[in-house]
């Protein structure tokens, strides 16, 4: 074999990733899903094996490709997945990641799921979208399931299956299934209420079916077996599952016009899309399709946050690992000074958003009381905001860690870096994420009450905290709905909660530190872009930066 260069880190391969993270250990325990402790950590052994970290750069390294037309010219709108596509899907199934909690419901298993779901993001997270969209469906369906028949006997059960069945065949055909979202249109994007899409009841095709006919911009995971999505109908913006396939075995009029090509996220398939006359079922109340699928978007949410801390996380591991094993100016970059400040930096981020994160999925659990559900309404909103901008800044500094070697795609954290935006933008990107935040502590004196509570509980524990949570406190005691501020009242919540789970739960240093370097009584102008303070002729330096 020829002699290894010299001075060159091993891969990072063969990692026990539960193990490896004291954070996310000791807050599985902490709030709740410590009996799945065993179930988590075999999990996080198989995703750390060389084999399991080569089918998530395989996937990325070959994209699903959209095959329109069969050989005989007939129009399948099939997309082709790589092996390794699969592969992953099939290891996620198995855990339950797209299901768990719903079909064993017990304590715990809502923070259980998450941390299985905050290591899968460690491997890949584009397989996490089809996964997360189907855990996220199954309320807004199992309620359905009532009014529709065939909902109830043919598409519950399979959504709570562990088989992976990626076949393109009718519902009652497949051994699982799995759900996409198509709401935002060309015309509105995240202004769901300009879509144009228009519903037709259809008498002849039963009970409330309707005709869909017009457009999606974004339809994720077009191969799923169905899609919930918005369209018009007499009542107003109503919400529909569109099968993939008729009950009389053909397929849907759903045309995919072509794939994304997009930034990261290029394992997993998006597409734009044209309804002619598809086919289509109600769910929910006619009139009320933003209600009925937002629902389903809070449990989105909650997935955008446990796999940014997952990647964060996965980007500070491939950091220190580098940094242990690198020699630079004599002496391991790991022994450096100046290296040391950095990954004990990116260290406290990624603690801090590992425990928000967790605790988060607390929140979300089946015997959560009302409490808890009313601090999710807030939390959700503002966590995902917050740890998204966080994470592609961190993933920059990991890379860097690396110098040029870290720039390469072999490196993986190129990949990272691409990925994180996808969480950010998905379903409404930071502007539409804060001002949800901001509605709800106007309209929510509850909710309000349990994020000043769970904050609360670290009074007395740090002077910077002290001040930066009495002033907090102030401002969500008498909301002013200022959009201006939006942005920094999100991030304040959320850096507040972190901190307050830090200095409750982790070892002092790590508390102490968080609190030195991120609390201020004062906006966090310049910590993350949006965060001006009131004065500034923001039109102006808008109009010199680039003129009209």
């Amino acid at each position: 074999m020829p002699t290894p260069f010299p001075n060159q880190p091993p891969p990072y391969a063969e990692r026990d990733l539960f193990a490896d993270d004291a954070a996310l250990q000791e807050a599985l325990e902490r709030e709740g899903g410590g009996a799945a402790r065993n179930e988590v950590r075999a999990w996080g052994r198989r995703l750390g094996s060389a084999e399991t970290l080569a089918l998530g750069e395989a996937a990325n390294r070959h994209p699903p490709q959209l095959r329109t037309h069969d050989a005989s010219g007939e129009r399948v709108d099939a997309v082709d997945f790589h092996p390794a596509w699969h592969g992953l899907m099939r290891l996620a199934a198995a855990e339950g990641e797209h299901c768990a909690p719903w079909g064993a419901p017990a304590p715990g298993a809502q923070v259980a799921r998450a941390a299985k779901y905050h290591l899968h993001a460690q491997v890949e997270n584009g397989t996490q979208c089809p996964l997360t969209m189907t855990f996220a469906s199954f309320p807004v369906l199992a309620r359905a399931a009532a009014a529709l028949p065939s909902v109830a006997h043919d598409w519950i059960p399979r959504l709570l299956s562990r088989e992976y069945d990626p076949r393109a065949l009718p519902v009652p055909q497949k051994q699982s299934l799995l759900i996409g979202m198509g709401m935002t249109e060309r015309q509105g994007g995240s202004d769901v209420r300009s879509n144009t899409t228009v519903a037709a009841p259809d008498p002849a095709a039963g009970a409330g079916a309707v005709r869909l006919t017009g457009h999606k911009w974004f339809f994720s995971a077009p191969q799923s077996d169905g899609h919930l999505v918005l369209a018009r109908a007499d009542a107003g913006l109503s919400c529909y599952l569109l099968p993939h396939f008729l009950p009389d075995g053909r397929r849907n009029a759903v045309r995919i016009n072509r794939l994304k090509d997009k930034l990261g996220n290029r394992s997993n398939a998006s597409a734009e899309v044209e309804f002619e006359r598809a086919l289509a079922w109600p769910v929910g109340e006619p009139g009320r399709g933003i209600a009925t699928i937002l629902e389903m978007v809070q449990h989105t949410r909650l997935d955008c946050v446990l796999g940014t801390a997952g990647m964060m996380r996965a980007a500070l591991a491939r950091a220190i690992h580098y940094a242990r094993r690198r020699v630079a100016f004599g002496r391991l970059l790991v022994e450096q000074s100046l290296m040391q400040n950095v990954l004990a930096d990116l260290a406290l981020e990624v603690e801090a958003a590992t425990a928000l994160a967790l605790r988060l999925a607390r929140a979300f659990e089946a015997d959560a009381p009302e409490a808890e559900r009313a601090l999710a309404r807030i939390v959700t909103p503002a966590a995902k905001y917050w740890l998204c901008k966080r994470g592609p800044a961190l993933a920059a500094e990991a890379m860097e860690v690396h110098g040029g070697s870290g720039y390469v795609e072999e490196s993986a954290l190129p990949r990272l870096y691409r990925e994180m935006p996808v969480n950010s933008i998905w379903e409404g990107s930071g502007n539409v994420i804060c001002l949800d935040v901001v509605r709800a502590v106007q309209r929510e004196p509850a909710a309000v009450e349990a994020v000043l509570a769970e904050i609360g509980a670290a009074r007395g524990t740090h002077p910077a905290f002290a001040a930066f949570s009495a002033a907090l406190e102030r401002d969500l005691a008498s909301p002013s709905g200022d959009e201006w501020q939006a942005r920094s009242l999100a991030q304040r919540i959320a850096v507040a909660l972190q901190a307050s789970l830090l200095l409750r739960h982790a070892p002092g240093p790590v508390g102490t530190a968080f609190c030195a370097t991120r609390l201020d009584t004062t906006p966090f102008a310049g910590a993350a872009f949006g965060a001006l303070p009131r004065g500034i002729a923001a039109s102006a330096i808008i109009d010199r930066a680039l003129p009209d």
